[in-house]
């Protein structure tokens, strides 16, 4: 079954936030001076077990999803979350399983991840640079230990792997060419984000992003690039290959160049809440229904209802004032 929005865009990806927690602070995420010892998250109560989780996964298929990514707060947080992945996986008609992780506790997970049957895992790191990785996620790790579950993903055959960056003008961008030549040499495949505005409490402002083409421009003054058509419907990276045939890379430029016209990304958060968009106001509770007792059917009609009135675009009519409004926070809902 294939379930259409109103825009024609067709449901075929769950990201699923598994935990609104993480062990980072990333400056465009979670900010230390926000979210410090004190702050209060979701209960454990509140939080959907993995047999919902499940459920809801397996309806949405039946809707038509094929993919499925894992994400939080950081999702190996989650204790034991390579059981969902197992329970996720005995869902037939999924193609893909992923996860995107900040790689810390990677080396300890990729292994048992891959034997629960995820597919492939992409990492987040920003810098190369020691103190520029720590200045971004607020101290609180170094950038061996993901590089070393960077390297534990590849050897457990979790391929291909991808490492996203995050661009911050005057805080990371000089850093670009060194992520570049890192991940060409690796064979990984690299993918610079445009600083976004999701939520309001990560300091946005538009004189802080550096557009997707001047990262191009950088890499392709030094290492030549060429322009790569679309995978599939709904890809979000613009691609480039190099010329020399040493791999490809890519830019996410949601701020100068949005996509919402091929977003096929429903988005589920740790305590049932749906969203079709990153950027969203608010949700709608699967949780609840479920745990009164809505049946299969009752729970497809829900989520079949979100759907099919979806109208958001919000990339594409952003304004600086729509920028500051009340928003959800990425670390609950996932990138």
């Amino acid at each position: 079954m294939t379930t259409i929005d109103q825009f024609q865009r067709p449901l075929q990806d769950l990201r699923i936030s598994v935990t609104d927690r993480c062990n980072f602070r990333c400056t465009y995420c979670m900010p230390a001076e926000i979210y410090g010892e004190a702050y209060q998250f979701l209960p454990h109560a509140q939080v959907l077990t993995f047999e919902e989780i499940t459920r809801i996964a397996r309806i949405s298929a039946d809707l038509g999803v094929r993919k499925f990514r894992l994400t939080g707060g950081e999702p190996l947080v989650r204790q034991e979350v390579d059981k969902l992945v197992a329970m996720l996986s005995g869902i037939p008609t999924v193609q893909d399983i992923a996860m995107t992780t900040n790689g810390f506790l990677l080396g300890k997970y990729a292994q048992k991840l891959a034997d629960a049957g995820m597919s492939r895992v992409t990492v987040s790191l920003d810098s190369l640079d020691n103190n520029v990785f720590r200045r971004m996620n607020g101290g609180r790790a170094d950038v061996a230990p993901v590089l070393d579950g960077i390297r534990a993903a590849e050897q457990a055959g979790l391929l291909p792997i991808k490492i996203n960056a995050v661009v911050q003008k005057d805080v990371n961008d000089h850093t670009i060419l060194d992520m570049a030549r890192f991940c060409k040499d690796n064979g990984y495949t690299l993918r610079f984000i445009e600083f976004m505005d999701v939520g309001t409490r990560n300091g946005w402002a538009l004189d802080q992003v550096v557009p997707a083409e001047k990262i191009i421009a950088m890499i392709d003054a030094v290492l030549p690039l060429e322009r790569l058509e679309p995978d599939y419907f709904g890809e979000v990276a613009y691609r480039y290959r190099y010329r020399d045939g040493g791999g490809e890379i890519g830019v996410i430029a949601s701020v100068t160049k949005p996509f919402c016209g091929t977003c096929t990304r429903l988005r589920l958060s740790p305590e049932g809440q749906i969203y079709t968009c990153l950027f969203a106001r608010k949700g709608t509770s699967l949780r609840d229904p479920m745990r009164a007792g809505a049946t299969d059917d009752q729970i497809a009609e829900i989520l079949r209802g979100v759907w099919v009135k979806r109208t958001d675009r919000y990339s594409e009519i952003r304004t600086e004032e729509t920028a500051r409004e009340r928003k959800i926070e990425m670390y609950y809902i996932g990138g």
